[in-house]
């Protein structure tokens, strides 16, 4: 089969369209013939090997998995002994898991990375959702316990992660202040956000708008530009900050954006706010509530460009430029 294969960590010049051999599934596993995919942060991390401590991980010297790619929706094409929810034909979707594989023509998953594609949806806007929509969805409902009517401030609104959150919000009964830059203002308005903080105008942490009233139970914070005392200081005295993603590890370096994540536990422990950095894995669970929201009309995939299976490389620098906006997809 087709796939993008890695050899070795470094920039997207190290992806090759390759051939490799079709993976077989095991007895709790389904084969999936890959539709679509779309490109993730985890994606280029995985790619770079950074930071170093994530090595640990994907691979000391070189990517112990040579395949990247995390989401995917497709049809099944076989299943394993022990597989009982799924049989080939059946239009799927979900998240590869830590091993990857999905920027391939198939890949094999457990059965409890894989849901039901949503009914209503695109192969193509199917694969945008397994990743980012969970981050955001246990960022919101699962860390954060968001609640309907309290106020939510999401920085980073218009990003993959952003675009879910935005709508989830919504879904779940929240008022929505969305933070983003000048271009995207309509796109996250149209999405369903209640007030729109374009940041090139305005510092959403400043202490004049935190003295105007301007306080939220939740902030989740998806870019990583602001200090964390910035944060706590437009929090309510018993809201939270959720902690996600954080702009581009550069160099194997815990400092600069990303550093909140590591130092936000620790914060945490001498605050009466709730610091929250969760991870976000796909399964059974969350991939089925994201698909009821889409069916229901409530969560919609906005798709930035979408490229060939060929193009991953450019698709990733796409992303990595941190230019994009909503998911970038590819087809396969």
């Amino acid at each position: 089969m087709k796939a993008i294969v890695q050899h070795r960590y470094g920039s997207p010049d190290v992806l090759r369209l390759g051939e490799i051999d079709t993976p077989a599934p095991g007895d709790d596993e389904v084969l999936v013939r890959v539709r679509a995919s779309s490109v993730n942060a985890y994606d280029w991390h995985a790619m770079r090997g950074d930071p170093y401590l994530a090595r640990l991980s994907f691979g000391l010297r070189r990517p112990t998995a040579m395949v990247r790619g995390q989401d995917f929706a497709g049809r099944v094409e076989a299943v394993g002994r022990a597989v009982t929810r799924f049989r080939p034909g059946d239009e799927v979707y979900g998240e590869a898991g830590p091993a990857g594989g999905a920027f391939a023509e198939y890949v094999s998953v457990a059965e409890n990375l894989v849901e039901a594609k949503p009914a209503n949806l695109s192969f193509e806007q199917a694969a945008a959702i397994p990743l980012a929509a969970t981050t955001a969805l246990v960022c919101l409902r699962d860390a954060a316990g968001l609640q309907a009517g309290q106020h939510v401030l999401i920085n980073g609104a218009s990003g993959g992660v952003g675009t879910f959150a935005v709508q989830l919000a919504k879904a779940y009964g929240a008022q929505v202040t969305a933070v983003c830059r000048s271009r995207n203002v309509d796109l996250v308005r149209s999405l369903g956000a209640d007030h729109v903080v374009d940041y090139t105008r305005e510092d959403f942490t400043r202490t004049d708008a935190v003295s105007a009233g301007r306080r939220y139970q939740v902030v989740l914070d998806l870019v990583g530009n602001r200090s964390l005392t910035s944060l706590r200081r437009i929090l309510t005295p018993d809201g939270s900050l959720v902690l996600s993603g954080g702009g581009v590890f550069t160099g194997g370096s815990l400092f600069g954006p990303m550093s909140l994540l590591v130092r936000g536990p620790v914060v945490a422990r001498f605050v009466k706010h709730r610091i929250l950095a969760p991870s976000a894995t796909a399964g059974r669970g969350h991939l089925a509530t994201l698909r009821e929201l889409a069916e229901s009309g409530r969560l919609t995939p906005v798709i930035d460009r979408t490229y060939r299976l060929s193009e991953v490389p450019e698709a990733i620098r796409y992303v990595e430029s941190e230019h994009a906006r909503a998911k970038v997809v590819v087809t396969v």
